[in-house]
């Protein structure tokens, strides 16, 4: 029973000076703070950039593999080991230069997608003077949501 009495008392110290310690941290906030929260992956989801970057990427993936197809059946067509052995080398070669072209185009338009989808964020938030945005799944109550908002803008 003394256990569980301390422990007790233990927990209600804590919860008390928890509570404290954010009042503390909430006294510094100026009454007309505005806090907006955003759905950050709906938005990237609802971006007409990221829509046309990814029919983009399945219309390479479907090249990539048509050249893979073409490869295989030109090392199949040859019967000389060593032609096979160096037409083979030939497309590994030509093959991993694609791929490394087009991670690196996938990569510079995700970056300015990015960009702009961070540039739409600020816009809306100034234009709605809020203070901070934050995404929303880190906020567990408060905020105003802004994701329509955004989402009819990288539309």
């Amino acid at each position: 029973m003394n256990n569980k009495i301390k422990f007790l008392t233990i927990g209600l110290a804590a919860f008390v000076i928890g509570m404290g310690v954010n009042n503390f941290a909430m006294s510094d906030v100026p009454a007309g703070f505005k806090v907006a929260v955003v759905d950050v992956p709906e938005v990237v989801a609802s971006s007409s950039q990221v829509q046309a970057l990814k029919k983009e990427q399945q219309a390479k993936a479907q090249d990539m593999i048509k050249y893979i197809e073409k490869a295989r059946k030109d090392v199949a067509a040859t019967t000389d080991e060593k032609k096979k052995k160096s037409l083979e080398e030939k497309y590994n070669k030509e093959l991993i230069s694609k791929r490394e072209a087009i991670e690196k185009e996938y990569t510079t338009k995700l970056q300015a997608i990015d960009k702009s989808i961070s540039a739409k964020i600020t816009e809306t938030a100034k234009a709605n003077n809020y203070d901070i945005v934050l995404a929303k799944g880190v906020v567990l109550y408060g905020g105003t949501d802004i994701t329509a908002d955004l989402v009819k803008a990288v539309k």
